[in-house]
């Protein structure tokens, strides 16, 4: 990490950009722009493109991001399997399942072809980096996100549903495209890759995710009948199951994102069946939707009591991982190759892997337009690029896919985060005949 600035520089950005957040929020909400396109704007703006006082080397600080963003992306997978519906079943699952599985592997299997053929890559790298960028983001895909446990809106369901799951999905074919490259083992005609990196690694991160959530939500109903203020407890026992989980996944060989997601969506589904299905609300998200609640008696909950700190925590690794974008990208960064890439993805392969997924189905083609092009780009990308250079990537082509996943990502930002609001407006008014 090159700095220029000290680190009283950085606590007090980091600190002025919280205060001017805090203080701004209401009058940021009104505006066609997000958060992130925000930190973004600050990181350029004193990143080597602009001011120069930041420099943030992904090559050099590698370890030290894949750990960042490692912490973030399962953070928010937990937020996000809290907030599914419930109860889980085939119809409504469906569509995001075939997302996460069947538009994961066409997308790859789109952007490797591009990657090979039109940009020159290794055929290993370029499905290496398809499983990179594959993806779509929980962290920063916030206005279309489910909003709360209660949000019935099938289109946030259906995006929020599918990034939960293809942050683990798409880890198969990073492995795959390490092994290509000779980083991986994958055994004769690929039988090791099929059966321990596809098949053992997603079913037993599923089982393991089931089996840890449903066994604390049972726990905490017997031990705190009587307990209804835990508050700071529930925090501890949601980042406490978040990093049981992903432990226990990482010495089994499975995948850690998958199985904290399905973790946090069988805790939310246990304790709800146990509870009788009576829906329960923290006191932020109480007074955010009145009568959202009337006449039931509110029932204490682990999963959604520590949603709100989960969330917060959240948005500070936005605020911090976006500002080091911003602090990573130079002028030459802006090839015409990464920028066609970029577009390459947002109009041809997400769109093409999206109806490909959801064609045989009966979503409607508005909702299958809308999630074809808000497959928004970010956190979970990052860290399976430093997974890739921590576990070898030679040197030139870990310089080739930091710059074309560094432009995706900040592509993603600014495209999506300037048209989410009015697409979202105008998808409500229609919905609503107004």
């Amino acid at each position: 990490m090159t700095l220029v600035m000290n680190n009283a520089a950085l606590f007090m950005l980091v600190g002025g950009l919280l205060l001017a957040m805090g203080l701004t929020t209401p009058f940021i909400r009104r505006l066609p722009i997000t958060s992130a396109m925000i930190y973004l704007a600050v990181g350029i703006l004193v990143g080597p493109m602009v001011l120069g006082l930041f420099h943030f080397n992904p090559l050099k600080e590698s370890a030290l991001l894949e750990v960042l963003t490692e912490v973030a992306v399962l953070i928010s997978l937990f937020a996000a399997g809290v907030k599914m519906p419930v109860p889980v079943t085939f119809v409504r699952w469906r569509a995001p399942v075939l997302l996460a599985f069947l538009a994961m592997a066409v997308s790859v299997a789109v952007v490797a072809v591009f990657a090979h053929y039109l940009l020159g890559l290794p055929l290993g790298a370029a499905i290496l980096l398809g499983a990179i960028i594959a993806p779509t983001d929980p962290v920063l895909a916030t206005d279309v996100q489910i909003r709360h446990p209660h949000d019935r809106d099938r289109l946030r369901f259906i995006l929020t549903c599918e990034a939960g799951m293809n942050d683990g999905t798409a880890f198969p074919f990073v492995m795959l495209g390490l092994g290509l490259l000779g980083l991986h083992e994958l055994g004769e005609f690929g039988l090791h890759w099929v059966l321990v990196d596809v098949l053992w690694a997603t079913t037993a991160a599923i089982a393991i995710g089931v089996a840890a959530g449903s066994g604390v939500a049972y726990l905490v109903v017997r031990l705190r009948r009587n307990q209804r203020d835990a508050g700071l407890l529930d925090d501890f026992l949601g980042l406490g199951l978040i990093g049981v989980v992903y432990g226990l996944s990482v010495l089994s060989s499975a995948w850690g994102f998958l199985a904290v997601f399905f973790a946090a969506v069988a805790l939310r589904q246990t304790e709800l069946g146990l509870a009788g299905g009576a829906p329960d609300l923290p006191q932020q998200l109480q007074t955010e939707m009145p009568g959202a609640i009337d006449d039931v008696a509110p029932t204490h909950h682990v999963s959604e009591a520590s949603l709100v700190f989960k969330e917060h925590l959240e948005r500070l690794s936005e605020l911090v991982l976006i500002l080091l974008i911003g602090g990573t990208l130079f002028l030459d960064s802006w090839s015409w190759r990464a920028i066609g890439f970029a577009l390459f993805l947002f109009t041809i392969a997400r769109p093409l892997s999206v109806v490909a997924s959801l064609l045989g189905t009966r979503i409607p083609w508005r909702i299958i337009g809308m999630t074809g092009w808000f497959g928004v780009r970010g956190i979970g990308s990052l860290y399976y690029l430093m997974y890739a250079i921590q576990h070898g990537l030679p040197e030139d082509l870990a310089v080739e896919l930091i710059h074309l996943t560094l432009v995706v990502v900040t592509i993603s930002i600014v495209v999506h985060g300037i048209s989410v609001k009015p697409m979202m407006s105008r998808f409500w008014r229609r919905r609503v005949g107004v």
